[in-house]
């Protein structure tokens, strides 16, 4: 009997002893965990706040930068030589952009502003800079503004418009912030100096100038954890400490100039916030309660959750294969296999395939450079894919090559819709945000069955298109075998 009911309570120990283990397993993690989320939820709603700001400061000098190229276009058709035309121009250009001072200035550095004063700005430490151009915007240490720069004409033939944002309006972004009164936000260069402040501008951190100069005597490691930050262009938070004050600072790039944003609040008011965050704690006293529950069908979940991922995965990394990273159309093995699929299961429905081959896309790279050759790339590969059916093929088979296979093509006045579709689409197609190029392609056509009953025919007749098409001068749609009025098709010549 003894040995039954000793049985009987190891029964309930051993497992009672299992899950009091897991409870306070669960306890210590769950405990570890809700700080560690608090902590790093806070860091993000930094980091993010701080991109806000840098987005609303870019805003501004993107406005005032609009407002420079629609002048610079101005002077490139009057052109410069009526002074009291120009300086009407250049006031005009002071009060839409809300800017003190508007200048007009010569590559040698003769300027005037919108009220006729001359200057000699061609001494100026950041003058050089403004005409090299790397960087829409420099920075003027002595007027404490953010200069926009346009070139006026081809080069800067006619010279160049400089619009002054004055950094005291950056000073006003933090003024319904939510943020306490030691909070700053501060605009910075690649060496840590301070170009504009927002807040507390008599905040420890900001003396000197320069954002590095009060923290590296206490805070060396931090600092060169902010300054490598700003080397590469990364975001993150670290904590430091000056003049008895502990402060987290969030560093975010600019995206412009390689600046950085920088926002400083109290260690105070992070931990308040994390604090916040951590009173999802009480949710513990429900989770335990179900945990006897969970215990039981835990395994089952988890093979379920393993299975429902795994495919999941599987389906994500085929649709990473199949995909073009840059235009997210489908790649060049993606479209073929599935046109061949189509082709296989659908042996008597009429299609056509279209070949497109950029015109000129070398000169483009070499002329424009590379990132905006991909740009134009990318906005061909969107806009294309939006003039067809979800069901059609559309991929990029070669550097400036793409493939439209449309399904189901019922008649021969159909045929000819969609290829003066894809032809009316080159004419009004443009890429670029700033600078609008009008892209051209040439564009070979093929139709099956008729022209091709399998992938390689159909491909090879569409390119005999394009060569068609090239050989007449470009920018234009051919037809593998051309459709006249009287519905007559003559072959195109063999490609070379």
């Amino acid at each position: 009997m003894d040995n039954q009911n000793k049985s009987s309570v190891l029964q309930w120990l051993i497992p009672t002893g299992i899950m009091m283990v897991v409870v306070i397993a669960m306890l210590l993690s769950f405990s570890a965990k809700s700080n560690k989320e608090a902590t790093a939820t806070v860091s993000k709603t930094l980091i993010s706040s701080a991109e806000g700001y840098g987005d609303s400061f870019l805003h501004e000098l993107q406005k005032v930068g609009k407002v420079g190229e629609t002048v610079s276009e101005i002077f490139e058709r009057t052109g410069t030589d009526n002074s009291e035309n120009m300086m009407a121009v250049l006031g005009i250009a002071a009060k839409c952009a809300d800017v003190d001072k508007v200048l007009y200035s010569t590559a040698e550095g003769q300027a005037v502003d919108q009220t006729g004063a001359s200057f000699d700005i061609g001494q100026e430490p950041w003058f050089e800079e403004a005409l090299v151009g790397e960087f829409p915007y420099v920075y003027s240490a002595e007027e404490e503004s953010v200069i926009v720069v346009e070139h006026v004409g081809e080069g800067a033939e006619h010279g160049y418009l400089m619009l002054y944002y004055p950094m005291v309006r950056f000073g006003d972004m933090l003024l319904q912030s939510g943020y306490d009164s030691t909070s700053f936000l501060a605009v910075v260069d690649l060496e840590g100096n301070i170009l504009g402040v927002s807040g507390a501008v008599t905040n420890s951190c900001l003396q000197g100038g320069n954002i590095f100069t009060a923290m590296e005597a206490e805070n060396k490691e931090n600092a060169r954890t902010i300054r490598n930050r700003l080397n590469n262009s990364s975001r993150g938070s670290v904590d430091i400490r000056t003049a008895q004050q502990s402060q987290v600072l969030t560093s975010v790039p600019l995206g412009t100039n390689r600046w950085s944003l920088i926002l400083g609040v109290s260690k105070s008011y992070t931990e308040r916030q994390a604090n916040y965050i951590r009173k999802n704690t009480r949710d513990m006293v429900f989770a335990l309660a179900i945990v006897i529950a969970v215990f039981f069908c835990v395994v089952m979940v988890i093979n379920i959750v393993g299975k429902i991922r795994s495919n999941n995965k599987k389906k994500e990394l085929e649709d990473k294969a199949d995909t073009d990273l840059l235009t997210g159309l489908n790649n060049k093995l993606a479209t073929e296999r599935k046109i061949k699929d189509y082709m296989e299961k659908n042996p008597d429905k009429q299609c056509m395939m279209f070949m497109i081959d950029v015109d000129n896309f070398k000169k483009v790279n070499d002329t424009m450079g590379h990132a905006f050759g991909d740009e134009v790339l990318r906005s061909l590969g969107v806009q294309i894919g939006a003039i067809f059916r979800a069901s059609d093929i559309i991929g990029r088979v070669g550097g400036d090559e793409f493939m439209v296979f449309l399904k189901d093509i019922p008649n021969e006045e159909t045929i000819l819709k969609e290829a003066k579709k894809v032809e009316s689409f080159f004419r009004s197609f443009q890429a670029g945000e700033y600078v609008k190029y009008k892209a051209t392609a040439s564009i070979g056509v093929a139709v099956y069955p008729q022209e091709g009953s399998d992938f390689e025919t159909l491909y090879k007749a569409a390119d005999q298109g394009v060569y068609k098409a090239k050989k007449r001068g470009k920018n234009q749609l051919a037809f593998y075998k051309d459709r006249g009025a009287a519905g007559q098709e003559e072959q195109s010549e063999p490609t070379e």
